[in-house]
């Protein structure tokens, strides 16, 4: 029996730490996973025993697998099974210039495997579930190229190419798990391993490429460098953290405009290519023996320390703190200016490609630091890879729709060899590089030619989503607000898309383009994820496939873009003329004639005028904006960015994510209440009793803010009536049509109604205020009698 006059304890030992973490990092062990892109396809070397089990990620894929034993000849039995196709597929994909297969062919040749000598195993087809999975037992070591094959998409059967997985799990496990290293990018000039806790220094010439890659995954590098000749003449001016956060205007540079490191004189040495991470520091020194002496670690390795080891060949001197870029390292300052860390995001084989801007002495450690989260607490090795500056790469940053996709990079679309002419000023947005404006004009006067004549840009970064089968509408009443079952063939509805909460996901377009197909045009490709959740949840009979890939489009706005459309835009007899098409309407179409390149055509747009959206596959793009440019000069087409866009749709109170909405905002609170037929859609959706609770007791409304002041207000600017804050703005702009300065905002209701009067806060709120009044809501066109018109 217990003393009572002891405390009570739990008992039993402690439980481990609750933790979800993705899954590259908690697989059973010997367990290794790959992703194939549609249209992509990968190399394993197998041995005998390994069980390979190939997953249809989003369904109607079909796979191809060469097999070939240790000596390169292709053979099925390899993995018990029997050639049932030529392998044209993979032959296709490999005669393309897809420069992602380039690793590919290099390991094809290096192996010496001949494509035409064998055939290849094929399985799943066009009505394969999602999820459903295929696999194989390896009987003799050797090599499989697996591919998820593909062509151009037929916008009307909507046969887009979609993800594969791959699970290989090992028959024999390795005594110490680590990764493989990824293949490279080229031919490398120089393989250079760090191995953990030691750093190296090594040359690289002027236009060489720099791949520094984190093997196993969450472990930190530092890396510094010097302009070798400055070195020869005894100055040691190394790449500068605070001289180059200065000059680029952001915490560390990435691929794009800010993309390069200056030494203290302010010279370029080197340039950011690719990063599959985006989380660096660049706020304090590379670990130094002060650091471990002061928490307890006296004689603690440290990467200062083995800096100066390294660069002492090169006769630079010795520093009792480096600074330095630390990759892969998960810093931040947070808003009260305190500075914090935890674990790297980097994955198994993410990395940082660099281009040295001039001849460099370099050197990069294996972070040795095993006393904090900074190195997942397991410190490993880092990979450094050099390449030719021959070689041709394309800036791209990695972006992931969930934790556990793998890392798509940015991409040029297939309208950016034209547009890439016009201007060099382009920004990342969503995984896709897009013009922020152009050269000739400037961002003033493409508004201008929206508004009055008519502009072309590029909105391809929007997600596509191909939603058919037998349960296609049953989902889409089900996962949209608007009802879709009132939703004719050829005719487009803009919709919420909302959690269980009211929250929104994201808002976008339905197309209809027969009984059981849609076509789901978003902002996000996590939308897309989601509904493909929700149809497994729900056990229905449906695809939802990504086609973003696939199509690609510009939008044609302005008062004559129908005129301009008309002369360029054939349609079947059986489908509506250019000028017969209604608005939120679309038709399959052809540029010139009936044997021109396929379109689809839609009356849509973001701008509040009159307008048009193209589609296309990428491999048309190119023809298809020819087209529209040449038929566009009579009528004094521009094109537009990313920055006279955002203008006029501020104008016309067209609301964008992440700054308009949130899964915070539900649609009455985004000023999309339209959105949500309450009383009218007699089926229930995913976030109808929360949205019904949200109307009836409303907290926040957007309302649009005139503004009595030429200072440029920001999202996320406070909005006050006296000491209180009353909201917040979302967007903002100083119009050129209206000549003011407009926001849109989002306020308490107490304080919603038009002509109330409000501040806004600059600087912290209350040392800057600028007035404003609430005005209605949208300030140009509310009624949209113009994109109707």
């Amino acid at each position: 029996m217990n003393d009572m006059s002891f405390p009570q304890v739990p008992s039993g030992p402690p439980r481990p730490s609750g933790l979800y973490q993705p899954s590259v990092f908690s697989l059973p062990p010997g367990t290794e996973r790959y992703n194939i892109q549609g249209c992509g396809a990968i190399l394993i070397a197998v041995e005998a025993g390994d069980q390979i089990a190939v997953s249809n990620d989003e369904g109607g894929q079909p796979c191809e697998i060469v097999a070939t034993d240790k000596t390169g000849a292709i053979d099925a039995g390899v993995i018990g099974a029997l050639a049932n196709s030529d392998a044209s597929g993979l032959k296709a994909l490999l005669e393309s210039s897809v420069q992602s297969l380039r690793g590919l062919r290099m390991g094809l040749e290096a192996r010496g495997i001949d494509l035409a000598l064998g055939g290849a195993v094929r399985f799943f087809d066009a009505g394969t579930p999602a999820k459903t999975e295929q696999t194989f037992v390896v009987q003799r070591d050797g090599v499989v190229v697996i591919a998820a094959p593909g062509g151009i998409m037929d916008f009307e059967v909507q046969d887009t190419t979609t993800p594969l997985t791959v699970l290989v799990k090992r028959a024999v496990i390795k005594q110490v798990a680590r990764f493989e290293l990824p293949d490279p990018l080229a031919d490398p000039v120089a393989d250079i391993r760090i191995h953990n806790a030691t750093a190296q220094s090594y040359f690289v010439k002027a236009g060489d490429y720099i791949q520094i890659i984190d093997v196993d995954g969450r472990q930190c590098t530092d890396f510094q460098c010097f302009a070798a000749r400055k070195l020869d003449k005894g100055i040691e001016h190394a790449l500068d953290v605070t001289t180059t956060r200065t000059l680029m205007g952001h915490a560390y540079p990435m691929p794009g405009l800010h993309a390069k490191y200056y030494d203290q004189d302010m010279s370029p040495l080197i340039e950011v290519v690719q990063d599959t991470v985006g989380r660096h520091d660049a706020f304090a020194l590379a670990c130094a023996a002060k650091y471990y002496d002061d928490i307890g670690y006296p004689g603690h390795a440290n990467c200062s320390d083995n800096f100066n080891g390294a660069l002492a060949q090169h006769g630079v001197a010795s520093r009792a703190g480096w600074m330095a870029i630390n990759f892969f390292f998960n810093t931040g300052l947070d808003d009260h200016g305190v500075m914090f860390a935890d674990e790297p995001w980097t994955r198994p084989g993410d990395y940082v490609l660099l281009r040295a801007l001039t001849d460099l002495v370099c050197v990069s450690s294996a972070c040795p630091d095993d006393t904090s989260a900074a190195n997942g607490w397991n410190p490993t090795d880092i990979h450094v890879r050099t390449y030719s500056g021959e070689e041709k790469f394309q800036r791209s940053v990695a972006i992931r729709a969930t934790p556990e996709s793998e890392p798509k990079m940015t991409q040029e679309t297939g309208f950016h060899d034209r547009l890439s002419k016009m201007t060099r000023n382009f920004v990342e947005y969503k995984g896709y590089w897009l013009a922020n404006c152009y050269a000739e004009a400037g961002p003033i006067e493409e508004y201008w030619a929206c508004r009055e004549k008519c502009v072309v840009l590029d909105l391809s970064a929007l997600r596509k989503w191909e939603i058919t089968g037998p349960d296609s509408e049953a989902l889409c009443q089900y996962i949209f607000t608007r009802n879709i079952k009132k939703l004719a063939v050829g005719q487009v509805v803009y919709t919420a898309m909302c959690y269980p909460h009211g929250g929104m996901i994201d808002d976008g377009t339905v197309f209809r383009l027969g009984k059981d197909n849609f076509r789901w045009i978003g902002g996000d490709d996590y939308g897309g994820e989601w509904i493909r959740e929700q149809a497994e949840k729900l056990g229905l009979n449906v695809l939802v496939r990504s086609s973003t890939d696939m199509q690609h489009n510009i939008a044609v706005q302005g008062p004559e873009s129908r005129d301009l459309l008309k002369k360029i835009i054939w349609t079947m007899p059986h489908n509506p003329k250019l000028e017969e098409l209604g608005w939120f309407r679309f038709t399959p179409a052809r540029i010139g004639d009936d044997q021109g390149i396929p379109i689809v055509v839609s009356r849509t747009g973001y701008t509040g005028e009159l307008g048009y959206e193209i589609f296309c596959h990428p491999k048309h793009a190119g023809e298809v904006f020819d087209a529209v440019w040449k038929a566009g000069q009579e009528h004094g087409i521009r094109p537009m960015g990313l920055e006279a866009l955002d203008m006029v749709r501020i104008e016309a109170g067209l609301i964008f994510a992440g700054y308009d909405f949130s899964d915070q905002t539900d649609p009455f609170e985004a000023g999309v209440g339209f959105t949500v037929p309450l009383k009218s859609k007699e089926d229930d959706f995913v976030g109808r009793d929360a949205l019904i609770r949200r109307k009836t007791t409303p907290a926040r409304k957007l309302v649009g803010l005139d503004i009595d002041s030429a200072i440029d207000v920001g999202h996320g600017d406070c909005v006050h009536i006296g000491r209180a804050q009353i909201g917040e703005v979302t967007s903002s702009m100083r119009s050129p049509l209206l000549g003011k300065n407009i926001a849109l905002a989002r306020v308490d209701v107490v304080h919603a109604e038009v002509g109330t009067e409000v501040e806004i806060g600059k600087l912290d709120g209350h040392q800057k205020r600028l007035p404003a009044k609430i005005v209605a809501f949208a300030h140009y066109d509310p009624k949209k009698t113009r994109p109707q018109s």
